[in-house]
């Protein structure tokens, strides 16, 4: 009969420290879970920013170009107005000169 109780105990005890090792294994796993989860947060708010960066400097190039664009234009068209004013005017010096 002692021998039956302390196979008894033996086996409660074995029972025991599996039923430990697996609330450690378990505590383990969890905190490699939440670490990996905390790595991949900081990852994808890493790439956020770095999105939001990309297309912020997209949006000032954009308008710098636009406005460049806008400068040369309104250059160009001042060169024709300039040429169309001045053969209007020597158009019109030569005509003033027929006329003398």
């Amino acid at each position: 009969m002692e021998e039956k109780a302390e196979q008894s105990l033996k086996e409660t005890n074995r029972l025991e420290k599996r039923a430990a090792e697996e609330a450690k294994r378990l505590a383990k796993e969890r905190e490699r879970k939440k670490a990996y989860l905390a790595r991949e947060q900081a990852i994808e708010e890493a790439n956020r920013e770095k999105e939001r960066k990309r297309l912020e400097k997209r949006a000032v190039e954009e308008a710098k170009r636009l406005e460049k664009e806008q400068a040369r234009r309104e250059a160009y068209f001042a060169r024709e107005r300039a040429l169309a004013e001045a053969y209007n005017a020597k158009k019109l010096n030569g005509l003033e000169q027929l006329v003398d």
